[in-house]
């Protein structure tokens, strides 16, 4: 199944008419990070403003899964999108829970309940794993679409390990177990600054500035 579908080919033109978009995400965190990183003479909109729900996300890989949001909330309200697919991959796990990350969490996505069950996991497969670095990543993969065509799909990543325990409360999602390399903090315990400056979305994003 072709999910790119056709590129766009002249993306100057669609450049200069780039004064609004649609961010494809029912999710608070990733609609808040992605607008802090969006030029500021950009109107943007969220799902939430048309009342739409999440479409089903049926794709193999996170490139697969975001094209499906651009796309169809694009479709939905005649408006550029830009959506993401994320998750984190857990080396020992066999990469688990990629592209299942939400929903670790269960039908309302409930990212307390995902944490549990990645010690949970974690503790299946080595009860010594608390002695270990346990190697991880989060993934994003970022595509802006209009209507059925796809503009530009790029990946972004950061390498990192797993907290033995959840700190800091700031971020989403798995942000309070996943310390970065290099780094002594989790993504929770981090100010949001500083995330936003290191994460996956922003190495996504740098990559896909070009077309806004």
């Amino acid at each position: 199944m072709n999910l790119y579908g056709k590129k766009i080919k002249n993306f100057q033109m669609l450049n200069k008419k780039i004064k609004t978009l649609l961010i494809g995400t029912n999710n608070k965190g990733k609609l808040k990070e992605i607008r802090n990183l969006l030029p500021k003479y950009i109107k943007t909109y969220s799902t939430s403003d048309f009342k739409l729900k999440s479409p089903r996300e049926n794709g193999e890989s996170f490139k697969e899964n975001s094209l499906i949001k651009s796309k169809f909330f694009s479709k939905k309200t005649k408006l550029i999108c830009i959506a993401d697919d994320s998750g984190l991959e857990i080396d020992i796990l066999d990469k688990r829970p990629g592209i299942f990350s939400a929903r670790w969490g269960g039908s309302e996505s409930n990212f307390n309940k995902a944490i549990k069950r990645v010690y949970r996991e974690l503790e299946k497969k080595d009860k010594n794993w608390k002695k270990k670095k346990i190697k991880a990543r989060f993934i994003c993969a970022l595509s802006i679409s209009f209507l059925n065509k796809n503009i530009s799909c790029v990946v972004g990543k950061v390498e990192g390990y797993i907290a033995h325990k959840p700190k800091g409360k700031n971020g989403f999602g798995y942000d309070p177990i996943f310390i970065p390399l290099k780094r002594k903090q989790t993504f929770g315990e981090m100010k949001p600054n500083l995330k936003y400056k290191i994460d996956h979305r922003f190495k996504a994003f740098k990559k896909i500035k070009k077309f806004l």
